[in-house]
């Protein structure tokens, strides 16, 4: 008996012992007991009201405690809602925190002198200020995760550098938490990290050099706002750790480096819309990646054979688009000279395709026969060095490099260009020694480059003469732009028509007696007919007015006119206004607080319409590849319905063209559409901007472009334009043109019209399209000078030799589609003989022999006698068109006025259709017609629709009434 109560006190003594043990430390249990009052649903818990020992036994769910501390807290996903205790930091043992996914919210309390902290996982909430000191003493902390959190969302906050202590780091999360600034160097210093993850905050800078051979596997850095991270990304070649590398939507320039390869371990890299140039290397078409994502940059060069999984690579400069097909010599000669001048951006922009002849190779000129001949690049801040390479370029004749930081060493095997006659390369930081030119060659080097002058380096003579260059023609090489006879600042006028040949005279004697008598009579006719005119003028107009009075009487607004006009800073109540079109046209007004119910409402900002991406990503299927309608230097063009019914053409901007030169045309295409509107013109519908999305949103013209119609028609199992199509086209076209040169508010340069540019809708009526290049023309005749833009082929000679451009460029652009309206060839065609290539320059030799010309005529068009002399009109009108001297060349109200009578053909009027011939007697004096049509006015008439007395002012959206004020065209 006596043994066995021994072993009974023995028991009881461990039970107390254990409870003395596990009784939770009262800081704890207070801490606790606060978390849980924070609250506003702790029922999820299922913590016992009255316990008051945490720690147990038994222990409270979710917490887990050690000799009576708190150790561990694990309520992730439990959809718990409030605020925690502010001080959560004097639960100094807690080793391992999880709250991710639920609803906390308010200040995240500070963690400093969590000093055994290993796990915390705050990821998921809605956390909106974390305190500065949060990460001091956090010296043992391995995992931190702090995503989607909201923290400081109006300024945002930068990561301390208190976190650089923390040695034992190994993974730190805090994507879309609103870090701003650069990225912190010490993450680039602590030894364990293994895994960084800042996507989506507001990073800007540069990745730090301290991440060079950093031993991260996981570095996300993608779409950063406000812009975004910038510089090269250099230095992910020597992170060979690295499993996942992250780095699109920034604003990353440079190339891809050439020892990215040497990251064997590197499964997914996506470096989708940056601005990265160049080449691909070799090395990356070798890794054995899952993921590859180059899509929406400017990479040039061929494209290799991938060996990765899921390659993605659209939106390039790529010159081929087919896998291991090499790129014309040509191409690799100047894609190597711009790699040896660290790919500019703006030449990288530009420099797209196989052929530097054709489309726009900024700074680069050919003759006729496609071969390059001028390379002129003056003043466009290029650095770097001279590539050998571009002695390749056997038919080479003229070097412009001058004002600009170039240095190196001039490639000796320049002096083997057998044309060069001018090399410019003052103003750079060349090295001697100087290469020995012939003395055909004039050498520009005396203005700068100080080493050359101190070497003692003197520039060839110049030439004794140089042969005067011909009046260029289409696909000519452009004379010599050298500082002796160009102006650098691009501001000299054309010089007039009559320039060197106006003689100064004073009128004669007879020309005297003709101004005192003759003058005088024909003036008092003048004035007479003037008066007469004028009346009649006047009795017209006012007829019109009475009756589309008339007309519009009980007209009212189409359903659904709204308006949204967005918050504004200046309402005191920074309210949404909202204003409903009624019958009267006049607005009803009403505000609200809430737009939440105007998903799919327009807005209008400033005259244009903005349309919101959600709607146009529903619209389109979220921009289904389906819904595809074609492709561009802008984007990509998507078909969209509206929920009326409406069709819609959405121009998606990809994100690796959205270069300062991209925007401006996407700026261009708003403000000029948003001034101008003709029937003969693509109506912009709207437009919308939302992160890195640029979308404009045009009326969808359905037969697309008149390229298809006659160059692809069989292809595309069309039917071939027929000519009296074709003659309505024309004059659409005309139409449009005039508009926009003369009868808009302001004068219009179109800058690149072209067959492609002409949309076709059922009735295969035209209407121009594409205003990113429009520019200003502010007095209508004298020339702007602007960066060279268009395609070649359609561009006018003096266009292309001297980058000044008047609304004549237009008119022989014009010149040139009439042409292929008549002969069903495109403008330019590298595979026809060399003869016929460009068609401007080949028409115009054939143009005065009617047997040639009808022979070449589109055999589709069938040239019969009933349409011979219709064609020989037009063909006489593209001759004029595209005249060498742009002061030849007519406007185009005159191309309307002789294409109208081929198209609208006059016919008698039958007097029995005339139902208000009996009305108006117009020899009653205008007093007695103004009475005679106030009586027809309170008649109830139903006669003739003047729905075409609008003129080309198409009917526009309830939304956009009294927007355009611009003078009717035709």
């Amino acid at each position: 008996m006596e043994g066995r109560e021994g072993i009974i006190h023995i028991a009881i003594f461990f039970c107390l012992l254990n409870l003395a043990f596990s009784k939770t430390d009262p800081n704890d249990a207070k801490v606790l007991s606060d978390f849980r009052e924070g609250l506003k649903n702790p029922d999820l818990l299922k913590w016992p009201d009255n316990g008051n020992d945490p720690c147990g036994p038994p222990s409270w769910p979710h917490v887990y405690c050690s000799n009576g501390r708190v150790t561990q807290i694990q309520v992730a996903n439990l959809g718990l809602k409030g605020t925690l205790p502010q001080d959560f930091n004097q639960l100094t043992k807690l080793y391992n925190l999880g709250l991710q996914k639920n609803h906390f919210s308010g200040k995240l309390p500070t963690f400093s002198g969590l000093s055994e902290l290993q796990f915390a996982y705050l990821d998921f909430n809605e956390f909106d200020t974390i305190p500065s000191d949060f990460f001091h003493g956090l010296s043992s902390v391995r995992v931190l995760a702090l995503d989607d959190n909201p923290f400081n969302a109006t300024i945002g906050w930068s990561i301390p550098n208190e976190l650089e202590d923390s040695s034992q780091l190994t993974n730190f999360s805090c994507s879309s938490c609103n870090i701003a600034g650069p990225i912190p160097d010490f993450f680039g210093r602590l030894p364990s990290l293994n895994s960084l993850r800042l996507s989506y905050n507001r990073l800007t800078g540069e990745i730090p050099a301290s991440f060079h051979d950093s031993m991260m596997q996981v570095l996300w850095l993608n779409d950063q706002d406000g812009g975004g991270l910038s510089g090269s990304i250099d230095v992910i070649g020597s992170m060979l750790s690295l499993t996942q590398a992250w780095l699109h939507g920034n604003q990353f320039t440079g190339s891809i480096p050439d020892d990215i390869g040497a990251l064997t371990s590197l499964r997914e890299l996506n470096l989708n819309r940056n601005q990265l140039v160049g080449m691909i290397p070799p090395s990356l078409a070798t890794m054995d990646l899952h993921l590859l994502d180059l899509n929406n940059n400017m990479l040039m060069g061929s494209i290799p054979k991938f060996r990765a999984v899921n390659v993605t690579l659209s939106s390039n400069s790529f010159c081929q688009l087919t896998p291991g097909v090499p790129c014309a010599p040509e191409v690799n000669a100047l894609l190597d000279f711009l790699r040896a001048l660290n790919y500019p951006s703006d030449l990288a922009s530009e420099w797209t395709g196989n052929n530097p002849c054709e489309g726009p190779w900024l700074g680069v000129s050919c003759n006729s026969k496609g071969e390059v001949t001028i390379i002129n690049l003056q003043k466009r801040m290029l650095n770097g060095t001279l590539s050998p390479s571009l002695a390749n370029l056997d038919s080479l004749m003229e070097i412009h490099l001058g004002g600009n930081n170039i240095g190196g060493q001039i490639p000796t095997n320049f002096t083997q260009l057998k044309g060069l006659r001018l090399l410019d390369i003052s103003g750079n930081n060349f090295q001697p020694p100087f290469p020995n030119f012939s003395d055909t060659v004039k050498v520009i080097n005396t203005d700068g480059n100080p080493l050359l002058v101190a070497n003692g380096t003197k520039a060839s003579p110049p030439l004794v003469s140089t042969p005067s260059a011909p009046s260029p023609t289409v696909g000519q090489s452009p004379p010599s732009l050298s500082p002796s006879n160009s102006s650098s600042s691009g501001d000299s006028q054309s010089p007039s028509p009559s320039s060197g040949n106006s003689k100064s005279h004073s009128p004669s004697s007879s020309e005297d007696e003709m101004v005192k008598t003759g003058y005088h009579k024909r003036s008092n006719v003048v004035v007479i007919l003037s008066a007469a005119t004028g009346t009649a003028i006047m009795v017209l107009l006012l007829f019109l007015f009475f009756l589309y009075q008339k007309k519009n009487k009980g007209k009212v607004a189409a359903p659904g006119a709204i308006v949204v006009h967005p918050r504004s800073p200046s309402d005191s109540d920074n309210l949404v206004k909202i204003a409903v079109s009624d019958n009267t046209q006049r607005s009803v007004e009403s505000k609200s607080s809430n737009c939440n119910g105007f998903e799919n409402t327009h807005v209008i900002e400033s005259g244009n319409l903005v349309i919101s991406v959600q709607v146009l990503r529903k619209v389109t299927n979220n921009f289904a590849p389906e819904n595809e309608l074609g492709r561009g230097g802008f984007g990509v063009v998507y078909k969209g319905e509206l929920e009326d019914g409406t069709q819609i053409a959405v121009k998606r901007m990809e994100g690796g063209v959205i270069s300062s030169k991209a925007l401006d045309e996407f700026q261009s295409e708003i403000v000029v559409l948003s001034k101008v509107r003709h029937r003969h013109l693509v109506s912009l519908l709207g437009y919308s901007i939302q992160g890195n999305e640029r979308l404009l949103v045009y009326e969808y013209v359905t037969q697309g472009a008149l390229s298809r119609h006659l160059f692809h028609w069989e292809s595309l199992n069309l039917e071939p334009l027929s000519w009296t199509k074709r003659l309505n086209i024309a004059l659409d076209v005309a139409r449009g043109m005039e508009y926009l040169h003369n009868l808009a508010q302001e004068s219009f340069i179109h800058r690149d019209l072209k067959s492609s540019n002409i949309l076709l809708s059922d009735d295969f009526r035209a209407k121009v399209s594409d205003f990113g290049l429009v520019k200003l023309a502010p007095d209508r005749e004298k020339s702007v000078a602007t960066r060279l833009a268009g395609t070649f082929g359609y561009l006018a000679p003096e266009y292309a030799v001297t980058g000044k451009i008047t609304t004549k460029a237009d008119v022989f652009s014009y010149g040139v589609v009439l042409m292929e309206l008549l002969t069903g060839l495109v403008a330019l065609d590298e595979d026809r003989s060399e003869e016929s290539r460009y068609l401007a320059e080949w028409f115009w030799k054939i143009n005065s022999n009617k047997e040639r010309l009808i022979s070449v005529i589109d055999p589709t068009l069938d040239a019969k006698e009933e349409i011979s002399d219709s064609i020989f009109i037009i063909a006489e009108l593209a001759g004029h068109c595209t005249a060498r001297e742009p002061n030849h060349r007519p406007d185009m109200g005159h191309a309307v006025n002789v294409l109208a009578p081929l198209v609208e053909k006059w016919r008698p009027f039958d007097r029995e259709t005339e139902e208000y011939s009996e009305i108006v007697d117009y020899a009653q004096p205008l007093p007695e017609l103004l009475k005679v049509w106030q009586e027809a006015e309170t008649k109830d008439f139903t006669g003739t629709s003047l729905e075409d007395s609008k003129g080309s002012i198409p009917a526009l959206p309830a939304a956009f009434e009294g927007l355009f004020t611009s003078a009717e065209a035709r």
